[in-house]
């Protein structure tokens, strides 16, 4: 694979790596929703929710239709299902041992805080 396919599957990826991305996703895992369903379904609030919903569209991830008033989203691609399948088939396999990993960072904890006059190493 080359240096910029890589590169591409890394965003992907990190793309993917946001929690909130994902409860998103997986909302709409089963079929069209309203922003309206996804806000209730994710328990994400409605601007974080719409601009999730917009980042996952412009990466053509999620496509979305106007309905009235309505606006229904969709996962664009049932390839993204796919992977969201394959993933949590891979965490029944490797699940404990990335969860205990150190050095996979989880952005959404805190961070450890060292003790007074400590020292990285």
């Amino acid at each position: 694979m080359t240096d910029s396919g890589l590169r591409l599957r890394a965003k992907l990826l990190r793309g993917l790596g946001d929690p909130s991305r994902l409860r998103v996703l997986e909302a709409l895992r089963d079929g069209p929703r309203s922003a309206g369903e996804i806000v209730e379904r994710t328990g994400l609030s409605q601007p974080n929710a719409s601009m999730h919903l917009h980042c996952l569209a412009e990466c053509g991830l999620v496509t979305w239709q106007r309905d009235g008033r309505f606006v229904h989203y969709r996962i664009a691609d049932k390839r993204v299902v796919q992977l969201l399948d394959q993933t949590e088939e891979l965490l029944l396999h490797v699940g404990p041992l990335i969860d205990a990993c150190p050095r996979y960072r989880q952005p959404w904890r805190a961070p450890r805080r060292r003790a007074a006059g400590g020292r990285r190493r």
